[in-house]
Order: structure tokens, then sequence, then C-alpha cells
């Protein structure tokens, strides 16, 4: 199994393959931002942009502060908050991560560094979010670099594309509960074992999606239907409720339908995600290992019926209309690059002032 050190030398060893032009810049997960600086520091890159997917990726002393499934009170004091994180990068991060980044700069005699979160703020020349305000209003700590995005949607055929029983459960009944436990996730057994208890209890016709089969119960009633895969963006207008991981894509395709989201996070941005959808009024949490039957009822009973939360849904999908443009973001992004690029050409890097924020629809 491939070490953070063997991933990060793997894609500096990717980014100097790339045959030479005139300005070369790296777009990268944070993550990807240690392999991405030392291609730089080397001189086979000029810029690094940093590409943030969710507002969690971003660390943040300030509200909302969801450390995982930790939510952090409005009340508690800056000081603390900072000392919580100096805690958790010092605890937990950097003890594995910045001896794994320093092992791939050393040989290359680059100077080291001393704390992961702090290396990928401050590396980038530039930061781009590719989520909107009104899903998560910049705060102070983050960087200042940094240009307000979208989310970057996939655009789906049309149900033309469904299966022929897709088409046939759709076109009969109420509009079914919709569940999904991610992708990637092959440990789903129990979620949709629950999920069939529920939508028994309840009544409620359902759409189990997920490309294991033997994650779902090997029996499904008439008003259950498997289908390993459906894009999202075509089978949510057609959905009552969708209950979901909490991925950013996913979220932001419910958001997008107008969909209730019943969101269960077990990892990473999950739970701040999923907190976010609680804070706008479209949807709620339970997280994954709190999922009992009778809760996920009550949840999606309230889900399916509440008019207040209907409404909330389509106030927040009006945000997606015009859609967004990707096409101007990257025009931002290389216009913002190159202008950096072109003042540091006349100034002492250090001396250069970060741009402001700049927001992209």
């Amino acid at each position: 199994m491939a070490t953070y050190r063997d991933q990060i030398e793997q894609i500096d060893e990717a980014i100097r393959s790339v045959p030479a032009q005139a300005t070369r810049v790296a777009i990268v997960h944070p993550f990807v931002v240690p392999a991405a600086a030392i291609s730089r520091e080397c001189g086979f890159i000029k810029s690094i942009v940093a590409a943030y997917l969710a507002p969690s990726n971003l660390r943040t002393c300030h509200d909302p502060l969801n450390i995982g499934p930790a939510s952090v009170p409005r009340w508690v004091p800056m000081s603390w908050r900072r000392a919580l994180w100096r805690h958790v990068e010092k605890g937990w991060i950097d003890p594995v991560a910045v001896a794994q980044i320093n092992a791939a700069r050393e040989p290359m005699g680059l100077s080291k560094v001393y704390s992961l979160l702090t290396h990928i703020a401050e590396a980038p020349d530039l930061s781009v979010t590719l989520f909107p305000s009104w899903f998560a209003p910049p705060v102070p700590d983050w960087p200042r670099t940094l240009v307000k995005g979208d989310f970057q949607l996939f655009e789906a055929v049309t149900q033309d594309g469904f299966t022929q029983d897709l088409s046939a459960f759709l076109a009969v009944g109420e509009r079914p509960l919709v569940f999904t436990p991610g992708t990637g996730n092959v440990h789903a057994a129990d979620f949709f074992a629950r999920a069939l208890a529920v939508v028994d209890s309840l009544g409620r016709r359902a759409i189990f999606l997920t490309k294991e089969r033997a994650q779902v119960p090997v029996h499904l009633p008439e008003f259950v239907l498997w289908q390993p895969y459906v894009p999202l963006s075509a089978l949510l207008p057609h959905a009552a409720v969708l209950v979901h991981h909490g991925g950013i894509g996913t979220t932001a395709e419910a958001l997008r339908s107008g969909t209730p989201q019943l969101i269960t996070p077990f990892a990473w941005d999950q739970f701040d995600n999923g907190a976010r959808i609680a804070s706008l009024g479209v949807g709620m949490v339970i997280p994954a290992k709190r999922l009992q039957p009778r809760k996920l009822a009550r949840s999606l009973q309230t889900l399916a019926t509440s008019d207040a939360i209907r409404a909330r849904c389509s106030q927040l999908a009006a945000h997606f209309i015009p859609p967004h443009d990707p096409t101007a973001l990257c025009r931002e992004v290389e216009r913002l690059v190159l202008a950096r690029h072109d003042d540091a050409q006349y100034s002492n890097p250090s001396d250069l002032r970060p741009a402001a924020f700049a927001s992209v629809r």
C-alpha cells in the first residue's frame, strides 16, 4: 500500500513529465499541494492553485467549526479554538503527514515543512472554492488569495437513459425515497437492511442505489427497486427524499433538484456538509453510527411531508438557475494567476499583497 510519501513522489514525477510550457499551473486538491510545492521549488511549474471541493477542507477557527463528528459550540473562545486545532495537528496529523512530506523533500535538498495544514494553506499562489458562498460564506482565516466558485455538477442524460424497470417503477405510485451510501461504500449492508425495514413500516416506495448488489437484501418487495447506478441529476426530480452519506457532490445534486435530504455521515467532510444542510433548513442529519430504524422513520416522515422544508428546498434550488458557468471560473483563475506571476517579475515575492476575495458565478 502506497504511503503519503510515495504518492507525493509519484505526483511530483507526473508533473515533471508534462512537456515544458511558458507558464505552467498545477490545479490540485489540497492534499496534493505538498507534491506541487516540490515541483515548483525545483522549477518545473510556476504556480499552484488549490481547489477546495468542500468547506471543511479549509481549516478555520470560526463558526461553524466542525472537526469530524465534533461540533464546537459558538460560545467557545477563539483562544480555545486555536488551541484545539494545535492539539489536533500536533497529536494526530503532523506526526504522520509531516514526516512523510519531509522524507520526499530532504533528498532534493529542500527545507523542512513543520505543519501540514499551514503548508497547505500558505504554499498555493491561489485557492478556489468549488462550492458557493450561500452554502458556506467565507470566514476571516480562509486564504485571502481566494476565488469563490460554485458546485461543479455532472450533467447527465435525461430519463431517456433510465432502464425499463426504473421507468416503469417511476410511472406508478407516489414519489419514492432514494437511498445511497455513496459510490465507494462497500460496507452498507446494515444501511440497506434498516432502510428496507423503515420503508416497509412507513408504507413508502423506495429506490436503493449501489453498485454492490450483495449489500442489498436478497429479496426485495415490489415497492423497492435496486439499481446499480442512476445519475442523480436525472433521478432526483422524481424523488421524495434522498438519504445519503453526505458527500459534497451528492449534497449539491439534491440542492439543485430541490430534494429534501437525510444525511447519514460516517467520515471526512460529510459531518460538516450535513450540519450545513440542516442549518439551511433543507434536511436532517443522523450519524451513521446512530442510524436506528425508529429515528430514521420519524425523520423521513418529517422530510417527506413538511411544506416548510419543501419550500426552502425550492428556494435554494433557484440558485442553480441559470446554471453555473465553469468556463468563467477557469478564466478568472487564469487571469489572477497570470497577474500575480507578472507582479512577481517586478517585485520581491515576499512583498506581494494577496488579492481580495473574487466571486465567479
